[in-house]
């Protein structure tokens, strides 16, 4: 009997210590930069400003779930991203281009400081920050514990509510409208 225990205990030790072997060689990762260009890039996904023309790649775990993440965002030239936060904590660093960044409930081009490509910055929870691109794109590495999310402040929440308001009310009276075919 306690031949049979002490066998049941070591095969269970094996299989926990095989599953906890596969686990971390499954989180295992290493990308040239091939490798990263080869992966399929998304329009602005989570944790992003959700500006139209963004590419997001994701590189490590998964940005919706409470999980160490990693994304790489391309923002195309010419970019402006009004003040928004995200509730996380993030480290991001400037691959290639320069980034205009700064901390502020608004965008201030007074307030913006130039990273370019080796610069290192933070993105504290919930603290208000804003961005944008010069004359060439710019890509970032940015990476945190999710889940993320971006909120704008006040003065761009309130210009995508009034758009939204302003696409439903469309979208209604194209519904009761007597010329719908």
């Amino acid at each position: 009997m306690a031949f049979k225990a002490s066998v049941l205990v070591s095969a269970t030790v094996i299989c926990c210590a095989a599953s906890s072997g596969a686990q971390e060689a499954a989180s295992q990762q290493r990308l040239t930069p091939a490798d990263v260009e080869a992966l399929a890039p998304t329009g602005p996904g989570a944790g992003t400003s959700g500006v139209s023309g963004i590419q997001t790649r994701v590189l490590k775990g998964d940005p919706k779930q409470a999980l160490l993440y990693t994304i790489q965002l391309t923002v195309p030239a010419n970019t402006r991203i009004e003040a928004h936060h995200h509730p996380d904590d993030r480290v991001a660093t400037v691959i290639s281009g320069t980034w205009y960044f700064g901390y502020g409930a608004r965008f201030d081009e007074e307030l913006l400081k130039a990273l370019p490509a080796g610069s290192f910055y933070t993105e504290p929870p919930n603290e208000p920050h804003f961005a944008r691109t010069g004359s060439t794109p710019v890509v970032l590495q940015i990476s945190g514990l999710g889940p993320t999310g971006t909120r704008y402040v006040e003065g761009r929440s309130r210009q995508l509510a009034i758009g939204d308001a302003t696409a439903r009310a469309e979208r209604a009276r194209s519904r009761t409208s007597p010329l719908r075919h």
